[in-house]
């Protein structure tokens, strides 16, 4: 019984957990591109980096927009229906580059990122609860980040593969080539919604419980019964506009600042990327041995301090810093995702499409670009040290919290 309790997941569950799994590269690597795709429109379509943060503003105002519309759907059809759609969506949206590539205009290119964007929430409402629930309570938060892993590994292989692409000598200042990369991921994403359609995925149904019963929305009761949801909401919404933002930023900081060209700076990206990778699997197996929070609250202090040395300006030392960040901030998604979520029974589906509101965050970015082009590229940085700075908080609090917990238990026995 222990070694089930202490087990990723459950026999039972194995393949459901492998399959959901494998959606999770597939939108690291949607998200990932962004990045790259910031700056090679700034050098094709010669365009500032206050007007390319609309790149992740369209993408992530697609979350925000659909993503009660996708915890609804999810509600009434089901976890499958719900990846099934979101597939559908970012495989229409990515075939979408093939016609945006003959326009050759920027916004025409934003108009198949909402779509993207809009699939990704579906895929993310589905995916994110669904494998917290694939197993035993305990290990909920380690699993997630076990999958969330996998999300490291398609942000890294985008970054590497189309930055290579994107920035070689004859694509560099082609802004149709992207239609290339898009048009793979297109079809390989249609195939695998082919593929969902045909398997057969358990169900999670929760025993009805009181508040079931009690008058009002399912968002109303999370709000009015739920503290800590809340303020796990809240902390992802930061935590989204920090890891968004610095990921956006990245190239333009470290070019901006001569440290190295276009191309150097997407290798360095993705090594930076490896280090999120790694910092997920090194959480996942951390966790089944410290508490989840004291994990959270000791990453969170990490980022706060490696922005506060950029904030300092100490030279060279602040890239370092910002790569350093990523180990830091790898386990803060899935650990405050499946932490938010806890003890919520029937309300999970509808706090899940709550919580993949929160990339709106990336839109913070473009924040970032308007105060890089009013004054340097350092002070922008003071946004995701607010950003980090939140999750230390709710890190503590929940700290706090579980803390007393136990020492109530510890009296009674």
């Amino acid at each position: 019984m222990n070694h089930q309790k202490n087990s990723i997941t459950e026999k039972k569950f194995l393949i459901p957990f492998v399959l959901i799994t494998s959606l999770f590269f597939l939108w690291g690597f949607a998200r990932a591109i962004l990045d790259v795709l910031n700056k090679h429109f700034q050098n094709a379509l010669d365009i500032t980096i206050t007007q390319s943060a609309l790149i992740q503003v369209t993408t992530y105002l697609g979350y925000f927009l659909m993503a009660i519309p996708a915890g609804w759907f999810i509600n009434r059809h089901g976890y499958r229906l719900g990846v099934v759609m979101g597939l559908m969506l970012f495989g229409i949206g990515s075939l979408m580059f093939i016609p945006c590539a003959a326009l050759g205009t920027f916004y025409s290119f934003l108009t198949a990122l909402f779509i993207i964007g809009c699939g990704l929430v579906f895929l993310e409402v589905s995916a994110n609860p669904y494998v917290t629930e694939l197993g035993a309570y305990e290990t909920a938060t380690s699993r997630l980040n076990l999958s969330q892993s996998f999300n490291g590994m398609g942000s890294l292989f985008a970054t590497f593969a189309v930055g290579q692409f994107l920035f070689g000598e004859e694509t560099a200042n082609d802004s149709g080539s992207v239609a290339l990369p898009y048009t793979i991921l297109g079809i390989l994403v249609l195939a695998i919604a082919l593929i969902f359609s045909r398997v057969s995925l358990p169900e999670i149904n929760h025993e009805e419980t009181a508040e079931d019963k009690m008058s009002g929305t399912r968002i109303i009761k999370l709000f009015r019964h739920h503290p800590m949801f809340v303020f796990g909401l809240f902390s992802l919404l930061a935590y989204e506009v920090a890891e968004i933002s610095i990921n956006s930023y990245f190239m333009n900081f470290v070019t901006g600042e001569g440290w190295m060209n276009d191309n150097t700076a997407s290798i360095v990206l993705t090594i930076a990327l490896a280090f999120f990778m790694v910092g997920r699997f090194i959480g996942s197996w951390i966790m089944q041995r410290i508490p989840a929070e004291k994990t959270l609250l000791i990453c969170a202090l990490g980022s706060v301090i490696c922005m506060a040395i950029i904030l300092l300006d100490f030279g060279k030392i602040s890239m370092y810093a910002v790569i350093a960040n990523y180990l830091f901030e790898a386990i803060m998604f899935p650990t405050i995702f499946s932490l938010s979520l806890q003890g919520l029974g029937n309300l999970t589906k509808s706090a899940s499409s709550l919580l993949m509101m929160t990339p709106i965050g990336g839109c913070f970015f473009f924040l970032m670009g308007i105060i890089a082009d009013n004054t340097n590229l350092i002070i922008p940085f003071i946004i995701p040290f607010s950003g980090f700075f939140i999750v230390l908080l709710f890190a503590s609090e929940l700290t706090r919290k579980n803390c007393g917990i136990k020492n109530q238990t510890s009296m009674m026995l």
